[in-house]
C-alpha cells in the first residue's frame, strides 16, 4: 500500500473512535503504520480489523493517558522497535462537567487537566527524541473553540485547551531550527461523543463527520508541511 505517508510511523491518541479513528483509517490508507492509543480494547481491536482488511497495518496500545509511566514505556518500546516515529496526533481528551467554576469538583478538575494538558506534555517528553530521528517529524495537537473567548460553564476543559495551545506554541518555537513541525488543529463542531455529551439536544446529523477533517490532518502530517506553531481552524 502506498500513499503520501508511505512508510511513516504515526502515533494517534484517542484513536478508538471519532476523530482519532477517522485519522487512523486515513493515515493507514496513505501507507503509514499507525500506533493506536486508547483505553477501550474492544474498540481498538475493531479498528485494527478494519485497517488490516483495507490492507493497512496497526499496533494497539490500550492505555489511559494519565498513566504517565505507561507513556514513558511507550516511548521506550517505540524506540526499541522502530528507532523513531514520524507523526504524533495528540487527539485524546475528556470533557469533564459543564458547570460553574466555583462548583467544579476538585478531583474532576485535576483529571481533565491531567488528560488534556499534562498527558500531552508527557507525550512530548517521551516521544520528542523519536520525532527528532525522523527526516520530517510532525506533531498535531487537537484543540477546541472552548480555548478562545468567553465560554461559560466549560471550566476545566476550556482552561486545559487554552493551556495546551500555549504549550504547543512554545514547543513549536523551540523547534524552529529542527526537523519537527508542531501545530494545533481546531476541528470546530464535529460529530463526536464529546460533542454529543456537551450538546445532548443537538441533531448530530447537523454537524460534520470526523472524516471531513482528514485532509487537514494529512496536510499537517505530510513531510512537505512547512507550517509550525499554527492554529488551523476547520
Amino acid at each position: 500500500m502506498t500513499g503520501i505517508l508511505d512508510g511513516r510511523i504515526a502515533v494517534i491518541t484517542g484513536a478508538s473512535r471519532g476523530i482519532g479513528a477517522a485519522v487512523a483509517r486515513a493515515f493507514a490508507r496513505e501507507g503509514a503504520h499507525v500506533v493506536l492509543v486508547a483505553r477501550t480494547v474492544g474498540a481498538l481491536e475493531e479498528l485494527d480489523d478494519e485497517i488490516q482488511a483495507a490492507g493497512g497495518s496497526a499496533s494497539l496500545v490500550p492505555m489511559d493517558l494519565t498513566d504517565y509511566p505507561a507513556i514513558d514505556r511507550l516511548g521506550s518500546a517505540l524506540h526499541e522497535r522502530y528507532g523513531k516515529i514520524d507523526i504524533l496526533v495528540a487527539n485524546g481528551g475528556m470533557l469533564g462537567n459543564l458547570t460553574p467554576v466555583h462548583h467544579y469538583d476538585p478531583k474532576l478538575w485535576e483529571k481533565v487537566i491531567a488528560t488534556n494538558l499534562t498527558a500531552n506534555q508527557r507525550l512530548v517528553r517521551s516521544l520528542d527524541p523519536l520525532l527528532r530521528q525522523s527526516d520530517a517529524g510532525r506533531a498535531i495537537f487537537v484543540t477546541a473553540d472552548a480555548a478562545h473567548g468567553e465560554k461559560p460553564f466549560w471550566g476545566a476543559y476550556a482552561v486545559s485547551k487554552a493551556a495546551l495551545e500555549a504549550m504547543v506554541r512554545s514547543y513549536a518555537v523551540e523547534n524552529t531550527k529542527s526537523n519537527i513541525k508542531a501545530n494545533l488543529l481546531n476541528p470546530g463542531a464535529t460529530r463526536t461523543t464529546l460533542r454529543a455529551t456537551a450538546y445532548p439536544g443537538e441533531d448530530q446529523e447537523s454537524v460534520k463527520p470526523p472524516e471531513d477533517l482528514v485532509p487537514l490532518f494529512l496536510e499537517l502530517a505530510s513531510p512537505e508541511c512547512r507550517r509550525n506553531g499554527d492554529l488551523v481552524n476547520a
